[in-house]
């Protein structure tokens, strides 16, 4: 506890900010944060205020301070807007907030929503879980909960968070033609409960009903079908290249190669031709709903 104007004040530490540590194997996260610890460390000195001072101006101790000038911690975006005040930026240290939240995706998760920010189309099918584009807030993280081992508190947050941000695909203008395809099983599972399953089924419902949406449910009483050896994704970029992955086909591994993605693309026009149409899965979505 530190006095201010001979009031107590407690600065943030460390350990009153688990998750916003830096993943040293993200190059480019790195790189990131350390350029935005440089500038706020010149823009700090450049003002002549030490770094005690500066800490109490934004609520954060000495210490974390230093980290974040550093690059060893990444800044959260509150501290940033402080910053920008405290120090006279006029905005340019708030603008930083952009590249610094994206730092707290994980790496994967960040190339993943890359790639679904730049698609005209993207067609998938899910035959174990929703797929992450079409859960809301509370199904994700049950589903994250379920994990094992369990996730820091922090750290499902963050994944919750960044699976969040990449549904910003559905708000894109132009809109891309996105297409899904779930298992029914992946539909009835009560995930976190009754009333987070409820809101679930409503949020398909909606997103079903998007124009530039096509939502299919495969039934259980299909016949076998290309999807059950795992997962089908295809996405298609504007210069009209495309890749795919596939749980049963090439490893797992994304693909670009014409063959392989027609090889894809017809296992997936296939799962689509099996499934219910459009108007038949929100009725069956509707039903499911009436049922619980």
């Amino acid at each position: 506890m530190t006095q201010v104007n001979g009031k107590p004040v407690q600065l943030k530490e460390e350990a009153d900010e688990p998750g916003w540590e830096v993943d040293p194997d993200d190059d480019w996260g790195v790189a990131v944060v350390e350029t935005v610890g440089r500038q706020l460390k010149l823009r700090r000195e450049a003002v002549g205020m030490r770094a005690a001072d500066f800490g109490l101006a934004v609520g954060y101790g000495e210490d974390l301070v230093y980290k974040i000038e550093s690059g060893k911690r990444i800044p959260r975006p509150e501290y940033l807007d402080k910053a920008d005040k405290v120090l006279g930026a006029g905005g340019l240290l708030s603008a930083m907030k952009e590249d610094v939240k994206k730092v707290r995706y994980p790496k994967n998760v960040r190339e993943i929503a890359k790639l679904e920010a730049q698609a005209v189309e993207l067609g998938v099918y899910v035959g174990l879980s929703l797929h992450g584009l079409l859960q809301t807030p509370e199904h994700a993280r049950a589903v994250f909960e379920a994990g094992q081992p369990a996730y820091p508190p922090e750290e499902m947050e963050r994944l919750v968070a960044a699976r969040m941000a990449r549904k910003a695909i559905f708000d894109r203008s132009p809109a891309p033609a996105l297409s899904f395809v779930q298992e029914e099983a992946t539909l009835r599972r009560p995930v976190g409960g009754t009333m987070v399953w409820r809101q679930q089924l409503e949020h398909l419902l909606e997103v079903g009903r998007l124009r530039h949406v096509t939502l299919q449910v495969m039934p259980t009483h299909s016949d076998a079908h290309p999807g059950l050896s795992g997962k089908i994704e295809v996405l298609k970029f504007p210069d009209g290249t495309a890749v795919g992955r596939s749980d049963g086909a090439y490893n797992g591994r994304p693909v670009s190669d014409p063959k392989q993605l027609r090889i894809l693309e017809l296992r997936y026009g296939t799962i689509r031709a099996q499934a219910l149409t459009p108007r038949e899965s929100l009725t069956f979505i509707e039903q499911l709903l009436g049922d619980t």
